[in-house]
């Protein structure tokens, strides 16, 4: 009996990459899945509409229960056909696992408003109107769970992705709200931020030797190592875990950090400019955050 056994978990942007071995996970661990995917390229140009209907073959050829989905989480409409589907084929719905996305990277003073409304629409869109229609049923069952993907080019920072940092830094928003506002139903609410080889990172420049050295690690992590905690978070194993962000780093799961106060400096008589301007950079300067890319934070070898 695997963990999700008699569940049913949906899980968007699922034709291939992470979201492929996240329902092929999902599956082996018991549950029926509802495999979304409108089939695109990297930047949404139309590329195969098959994608999840192969999937679904896939689960189903090893045993498993799969629906397969083509309804675009962008829009509101198709995301409640997403979610009726799932309710009307396996009768319940326990698990959502946002993970569609699309890039369109672009150094910020070149980029586009088509740029970044598509990439919000599907990354942070597309999250909330999920979420948002599975949201009465996870109400009237008293339990469910959400997991988001979120990114390290948002919690840490990355170049040419000003819309997909703030797209992912939105979901963990999102999640953080959800998490609050449904407790009380039973439900819950996490992140994950994959380090994993794909389509979403597969567009990394390559231009120094630093950064192909990087690339070729990222290569050695396979997006197979995110499903064992995506299983975990949907299961009633972790029934106290709600509110939080992860990373997975191959054979790693870190808990990340969330912002807190770090430092305070206060004067009774309140503040002028040239007051902050004398005391903010030696009390509150060593403590201010880099401009750093998520490489130069995790610095070592992932094991």
């Amino acid at each position: 009996m695997g963990l999700l056994e008699g569940k049913v978990a949906l899980v968007t942007g699922a034709g291939q990459g992470v979201g492929r071995a996240l329902a092929m996970g999902l599956a082996q661990a018991g549950a029926a899945v509802v495999v979304n995917d409108i089939g695109v390229s990297l930047t949404g140009a139309a590329e195969n509409e098959g994608a999840a209907a192969a999937v679904v073959a896939e689960i189903e050829a090893a045993g498993g229960k799969a629906l397969a989905n083509s309804d675009s989480v962008a829009e509101s409409e198709g995301a409640a056909r997403l979610v009726a589907a799932a309710r009307d084929t396996f009768g319940r719905l326990d698990l959502v696992v946002n993970n569609a996305g699309i890039l369109r990277d672009r150094i910020f003073h070149k980029m586009t408003q088509e740029d970044w409304t598509s990439v919000i629409a599907v990354h942070l869109n597309g999250s909330f109107n999920v979420s948002s229609a599975a949201a009465p049923i996870f109400r009237e069952q008293g339990s469910g769970s959400y997991v988001h993907m979120t990114s390290t080019s948002g919690l840490i920072g990355n170049f040419g992705q000003a819309n997909y940092m703030a797209a992912k830094m939105g979901i963990v928003g999102l999640s953080r709200g959800i998490a609050m506002d449904m407790q009380r139903f039973g439900v819950r609410s996490n992140c994950i931020a994959p380090f994993a080889w794909s389509r979403m990172i597969s567009s990394i420049p390559t231009e120094t030797e630093a950064d192909k050295v990087r690339v070729e690690k990222l290569k050695r992590m396979t997006p197979e190592k995110i499903a064992p905690l995506v299983v975990f978070l949907g299961s009633d194993a972790a029934k106290e875990v709600s509110g939080q962000i992860f990373a997975v780093r191959n054979n790693e799961i870190f808990l990340m950090s969330q912002p807190r106060p770090l430092r305070v400096i206060h004067r009774g008589e309140g503040w002028t400019p040239e007051g902050v301007a004398e005391m903010l950079p030696g009390a509150i300067g060593p403590s201010l955050v880099p401009l750093e890319r998520s490489a130069e934070v995790f610095t070592w070898d992932p094991v």
